[in-house]
């Protein structure tokens, strides 16, 4: 599954998440690396951002359409509080801004040290903590969990009678396990333990994790998976997790603007950013609480992502071991099932191969791309949950302007469908037990989808019934009609997986 499709798929609550000129603010960084440079050098710096600030870019290019926006204009048009970006060119921090205010109608300007909920990508950075006990010989890769978990053990069924859940599957989504992610706790709610997470016992507002499928034979996404990771990192130490991690991975990285810490201790709090709703509300008690850390509760920053995936780089080329060996890096890279390494997405082969993640928490949305041997990569973080559309145009103005092998836009000539044929389809639908609008406005269809975080989404006509969502790779959106010829469903494809929603009456 490519970075685009894990994106979109996200979007559309399944897979990940992952997912926007105000004044800048603006971060050096003296963090170099012998890793092979960037392709494009063009330009002063300064340039370079006023390029990537102008020019974000649509996933699909249709002639006539708007397909390149300012980030201004996205971030207005999207109700996106406030961005941050950190980019990385020539094996360092390049360049790092943020945009904005950390909440909506507050005077407070977003920084490069503000903190923002990195929700998903919590997981790869806690991946590589649980590597860290491997190589110290505290865990094992391929061996049964509930050897070492104290705590609580894995439930045994039929599915795990000759196969069993491992560190490896855990951390590769492959382990057969259930819930795909969680909601966290709004402000006042009371909030559970990791056991009680992983047993769906009051407050625990998820389901049990559960062991469904035979494990080893399929890849099915499972933040409850990372959360038995997260235990089993407790149980073997014997310390909190917030505070294994940044012994372990954030203070060896140099992370200083990352925590664990779940609820946001006090003092840090001034520095954090609000979430917000997609009609640009403000997220219940500003955001929530996870205590499914290692799957969701990361506190942090693009600088320190970067930074995070700069290790990642140099350690695969040799030239850092600060928390992971160069083979146990390699090890982190290596595709396990479907496109998964060791808690991080792996797309591509040779110099081109890339390592991502997306995150979507309540009112938090962000996006880390990198390259393992070209040096190039970026984290986009915001604090909406439309983020995610204007993380990926984000993405993709900086591939093109530092002339990445992927996340590139795809061209698509006009389709000239009658627009009385268009006008049938404009209505309102439900799919993913939300709301979702069709307009017909300027001779065109425009989607609205705000509870998976998509507005105003121009449609371009693929035949007089099939549109493409130009936001958005891999979005294929159908419509059928009934036996009376009246419009009746709209049936979205995402990613190899289809969607259908009724049409309101």
């Amino acid at each position: 599954m490519s970075l685009r499709i894990r994106i979109a798929v996200g979007l559309f609550g399944t897979i990940l998440v992952a997912f926007q000129s105000l004044p800048a603010l603006r971060a050096a960084s003296t963090l170099t690396s012998p890793v092979r440079a960037g392709l494009n050098n063009q330009g002063t710096i300064e340039e370079r951002i006023r390029r990537v600030e102008q020019g974000l870019l649509t996933a699909i290019q249709v002639p006539g359409s708007a397909n390149t926006h300012t980030l201004a204009e996205r971030m207005r048009q999207l109700r996106v509080p406030a961005v941050s970006i950190a980019v990385i060119n020539n094996g360092r921090i390049e360049w790092a801004r943020a945009y904005g205010v950390i909440e909506s109608g507050q005077p407070a300007r977003a920084g490069t040290t503000t903190l923002f909920q990195a929700a998903s990508i919590s997981k790869p950075v806690a991946a590589m903590g649980a590597l860290h006990l491997v190589e110290l010989g505290r865990l094992a890769l391929d061996e049964d969990v509930n050897k070492r978990l104290i705590s609580w053990k894995v439930p045994e069924n039929d599915k795990t009678k000759d196969q069993k859940v491992t560190l490896r599957r855990l951390l590769s989504h492959s382990a057969g396990l259930t819930v795909h992610g969680f909601p966290g706790y709004a402000k006042g709610d009371p909030v559970p333990i990791i056991v009680q997470v992983l047993d769906g016992e009051k407050p625990a507002n998820t389901q049990p994790v559960r062991v469904d499928t035979v494990p080893g034979t399929i890849w099915r996404y499972s933040g409850g998976g990372i959360s038995i990771a997260q235990l089993l990192m407790m149980d073997v130490t014997g310390e909190p997790f917030p505070r294994f991690m940044r012994e372990s991975v954030l203070a060896p990285l140099g992370m200083t603007n990352s925590t664990y810490e779940q609820p946001l201790p006090e003092a840090r709090r001034a520095q954090a950013a609000s979430g917000h709703r997609p009609n640009g509300d403000v997220v219940q008690g500003k955001w929530h609480t996870y205590p499914e850390m290692a799957a969701a509760g990361l506190w942090t920053t693009p600088t320190d992502l970067c930074k995070f995936a700069i290790e990642i780089q140099k350690s695969r080329a040799g030239q850092s071991n600060r928390v992971l060996s160069p083979e146990m890096t390699s090890q982190m890279l290596l595709v396990q099932k479907g496109k998964w390494g060791l808690g991080i997405g792996v797309d591509g082969k040779g110099k081109n191969q890339e390592f991502s993640h997306g995150g979507s928490n309540e009112g938090f949305r962000c996006q880390l791309v990198a390259y393992t041997e070209l040096g190039m990569g970026a984290a986009v973080m915001t604090n909406s949950d439309t983020g995610g559309q204007i993380a990926e145009e984000i993405l993709r103005a900086i591939s093109a302007e530092y002339g990445w092998p992927s996340l590139k836009p795809v061209e698509k000539p006009a389709s000239n469908v009658d627009p009385k044929t268009l006008k049938q389809f404009a209505g309102k639908y439900t799919l993913l037990n939300g709301p979702l609008e069709v307009t017909f406005v300027d001779s065109h269809l425009v989607l609205n989808a705000p509870h998976v975080g998509i507005l105003d989404a121009d449609l371009a006509p693929e035949s007089d019934s099939s549109f493409l969502l130009t936001t958005m790779e891999n979005i294929t959106i159908s419509f059928e009609k009934d036996s009376g010829g009246e419009v009746s469903e709209m049936v979205v494809k995402v990613g190899g997986q289809t969607f259908k929603g009724k049409r309101a009456k």
